[in-house]
């Protein structure tokens, strides 16, 4: 069991950063993702790290453009955005699974969600 908080999402302009942070405050031995849903969207998978942070994974519409990290010190997953766009406008969901899944249903834990919007 763990509980899951994402904060540092905003609004900024196409072309700009936002680094999102997602606390946890159970088990650190979790395998943890990053999700994003835009209204209207199926809910899609954006970057995964495993529990020890050596092995990191990425949607392909993503690739390049943001980093995700893992600080086992202070039990947080950041997600650094680089290079945003338009089409990233969503609401990013941090999540926590026993292995890796790209497919949101596979992930008991959720957080929150946090908004990102950019503006053209």
């Amino acid at each position: 069991q763990v509980q899951l908080v994402e904060s540092g999402g905003g609004l900024v302009q196409a072309g700009g950063s936002l680094r999102l942070s997602c606390a946890a405050s159970g088990r650190s031995s979790y395998f943890m993702g990053w999700f994003r849903q835009a209204p209207g969207q199926e809910r899609e998978f954006v970057a995964g790290i495993s529990a020890s942070g050596g092995n990191t994974y990425y949607g392909d519409s993503v690739k390049g453009r943001f980093t995700i990290s893992r600080d086992a010190a202070k039990n947080t997953v950041n997600l650094q955005m680089n290079s945003l766009k338009p089409e990233d406008t969503a609401v990013y969901y941090c999540a926590a699974t026993t292995g890796y899944h790209t497919y949101y249903l596979s992930y008991p834990y959720w957080g929150q969600g946090t908004q990102v919007t950019v503006s053209s």
